[in-house]
């Protein structure tokens, strides 16, 4: 993972109890968790794997599922705690991969011009925020915390799970990606600027740009020029600025270990960055929008 996400549980229980040693089990448990996740989610975009040179399709295939699945609970039987303890962390696992995967399907079968900036936020509650939930709750049930401290831990991972989705969606666009548009992906930014369309024909504009933006490339730039209008980044803007802070009340509500709570805000701050620059839509194409 390229960023320090995979320590989330160590810090989750170094707050509850002052030593994140251990909950390392719980990293791993999340790291293999996302790995096998992203291999799914490029083969479900068609794209193959970003290791194909080294492993088939029907390989990846096999791989995630026993990374994702297999791996993970037999980490969480080998831990030294009670079996009750060891069986409600597999049903964590079980729960993480049934939200997750209905947020994916939500996401696939998502339609743009239905969908609104709250019914993406489900979604990205979901896909994202379900497997964040996932390991957040197990590391406070690792840590003995009480059942209202486990559901705390558990809210904060779903609205982690959303900043951090939020800040995945400005990197597809950062590095040239833009896998989303590729895709067809209903992302927050998209709703954003359907929402900030000033008539039904500018939004049907936006809508027919993604659709032909699967396929064109300068569909795609064309589109994106949108995306980055200054009024829509500042809406964008805005809401992360509101996730971000729920983030902190959330960890406020909770306090705990005085030494390690900073490391925990600092992965929400890290998370909840504002990446993307406007870039004022040209003449021409603002007259087409």
């Amino acid at each position: 993972m390229q960023h320090p996400l995979s320590v989330l549980p160590m810090m989750v229980h170094a707050i509850e109890t002052g030593d994140p040693g251990p909950a390392a089990p719980l990293a791993a448990v999340h790291l293999l968790w996302w790995t096998s996740a992203c291999y799914l989610d490029d083969l479900t975009d068609g794209h193959g794997t970003t290791s194909s040179d080294a492993i088939s399709q029907d390989e990846a295939l096999l791989a995630s599922v026993l990374s994702g699945t297999v791996l993970p609970i037999r980490i969480v039987r080998s831990l030294p705690v009670p079996a009750a303890l060891q069986v409600a962390l597999t049903a964590e696992i079980a729960t993480g991969w049934a939200v997750g995967t209905e947020g994916q399907l939500t996401d696939i079968g998502a339609d743009a011009a239905h969908a609104t900036r709250n019914s993406v936020i489900e979604t990205y509650r979901g896909k994202s925020g379900g497997p964040y939930s996932m390991i957040t709750a197990m590391a406070a049930l690792l840590a003995g915390a009480s059942d209202e401290r486990v559901e705390l831990w558990r809210e904060f991972g779903y609205v982690f799970g959303i900043l951090w989705q939020l800040f995945n969606d400005q990197e597809d666009i950062l590095t040239g990606r833009n896998e989303d548009l590729r895709n067809g992906t209903v992302t927050y930014l998209l709703t954003c600027a359907l929402d900030d369309a000033a008539t039904p024909a500018d939004r049907q504009d936006i809508l027919d740009r993604s659709a032909a933006a699967r396929r064109c490339a300068q569909a795609r730039a064309e589109l994106g020029r949108v995306l980055l209008a200054p009024d829509v980044l500042d809406r964008y803007a805005a809401d992360l600025d509101a996730f971000r802070a729920e983030a902190h009340r959330l960890l406020s509500v909770l306090g705990g270990d005085e030494r390690h709570l900073p490391v925990m805000r600092h992965l929400v701050d890290h998370s909840a960055r504002m990446l993307l620059r406007a870039r004022p839509v040209p003449a021409a194409a603002a007259a087409a929008v």
